[in-house]
């Protein structure tokens, strides 16, 4: 799977949040946004999760 973060373009944000000067950080899982953030860092530790998780659902192979 892919997870990725995103900064989310102004032109998908309010004209009152582009004024106030607001940050949004998307998080995409396989397309699907799962996830947004006020703080870059909790877009990245929450990506590191979801990435977590996928590594502990695959199958071991021998």
């Amino acid at each position: 799977m892919t997870v990725k973060v995103t900064e989310r373009d102004d032109s998908h944000m309010s004209h009152e949040g582009v004024a106030a000067g607001i940050r949004i950080w998307d998080v995409h899982q396989q397309d699907l946004l799962v996830g947004m953030f006020h703080s870059e860092i909790d877009a990245h530790r929450y990506k590191a999760e979801l990435e977590s998780q996928e590594h502990q659902r695959e199958p071991v192979h021998h």
